[in-house]
């Protein structure tokens, strides 16, 4: 890779797929997000498993916690999307479990998922990001759009995949969005929308991978523009300079580690004309589909599909990996 961004973790290499253990994928589940996970899911299977580690496919949807415990796993690859298992309540049964699993702790996945939260974080690090505002009715989004204007970007706060997300253009279009962005939770975000390029970066174990430049020939990126569409452009790397690509680079893990997350994950972005890049928010789990972003960015690292899967399997295997800081802080006082 050109360009490496400030480490905070190294990587922990495993030699030999014995090490691994007995590992669960586990995909599916019930969030909306659900045939995403799936597909997701079965490409991570396939391909740990043709590195011969010992992997099985296992789905929570309609089994418990018990039943998964008593099941002889010896760690967990994490390929859940959405809420139950990106949003550290996963994370904090398998750590009452006491079984390693993949990426972010329980507080980062949390947060990461929280875009409200997140937003905040950002805002007091000095991190750019667009200006927005918390929306629980109606009466909330109108403020908003007097705030921010239009275009505005309506969606919840809790989700991934562009679930419940919408552009806005007019007032009229106002009370559609809220409902559906509150469909999937008490609370969404309204967004000022920048008008320009959109761009991701991957992290996985330390180090930024690539930047992506999105061009799609819908409203937004959104759900179908994501894992639907075969019109939407990737550009990889997505800038034109190494001093560019390193700026979105070091942006990209200031956020990753503000929010405290672990192991791989990605970071997006909008520019507009002024050529300044915003975050938008912190992936911990990023789909890992024949449309997704942080494997093409890996490939273009130099990483194939088979060796990024391998190489977040790792990140499960760290010692002292899913430790909360804030514990560790107090404990140490």
């Amino acid at each position: 890779m050109s360009r490496i961004a400030t480490l905070l973790e190294e990587r922990t290499a495993i030699a030999n797929a014995s090490e691994f253990g007995r590992v669960a994928v586990m995909l599916g589940g019930s969030s909306p997000e659900r045939e995403v996970s799936l597909d997701t899911g079965a490409a991570v299977l396939k391909a740990l498993q043709s590195r011969g580690v010992d992997a099985h496919a296992w789905d929570p949807a309609g089994k418990s916690l018990g039943q998964f415990a008593a099941a002889g796993f010896d760690r967990t690859w994490i390929a859940l999307h959405g809420t139950g298992g990106e949003d550290g309540a996963l994370q904090g049964a398998l750590q009452w479990l006491d079984m390693p699993y993949t990426g972010s702790g329980v507080m980062a996945s949390s947060l990461a998922m929280d875009k409200i939260r997140s937003k905040h974080l950002f805002e007091a690090c000095g991190i750019p990001t667009p200006e927005y505002a918390v929306i629980r009715h109606d009466a909330d989004a109108v403020l908003a759009a007097e705030e921010l204007g239009f275009p505005m970007i309506l969606k919840p706060a809790g989700q991934g995949s562009s679930v419940g997300m919408s552009k806005v253009f007019e007032h009229e279009d106002l009370a559609e969005a809220v409902k559906l962005a509150l469909e999937y939770g008490g609370v969404a975000l309204a967004e000022h929308c920048i008008v320009g390029d959109e761009f991701t970066v991957g992290v996985l174990q330390g180090c930024a991978l690539p930047s992506i430049r999105i061009v799609t020939p819908r409203v937004f990126y959104d759900y179908r523009a994501k894992y639907e569409s075969d019109r939407t452009e990737y550009h990889c790397p997505g800038t034109a300079d190494d001093e560019t690509e390193a700026l979105y680079a070091g942006l990209a893990m200031a956020a990753f580690n503000e929010v405290g997350c672990t192991g791989w994950g990605r970071v997006d972005f909008m520019t507009g004309e002024d050529g300044k890049p915003q975050v938008l928010e912190v992936n911990t789990i990023p789909g890992m589909t024949s449309h997704s972003l942080v494997p093409m960015a890996a490939k273009q690292a130099g990483i194939d599909f088979e060796e990024l899967c391998w190489r977040i399997l790792e990140t499960s295997v760290r010692e002292g990996h899913h430790t909360n800081a804030i514990e560790v802080a107090a404990n140490d006082a």
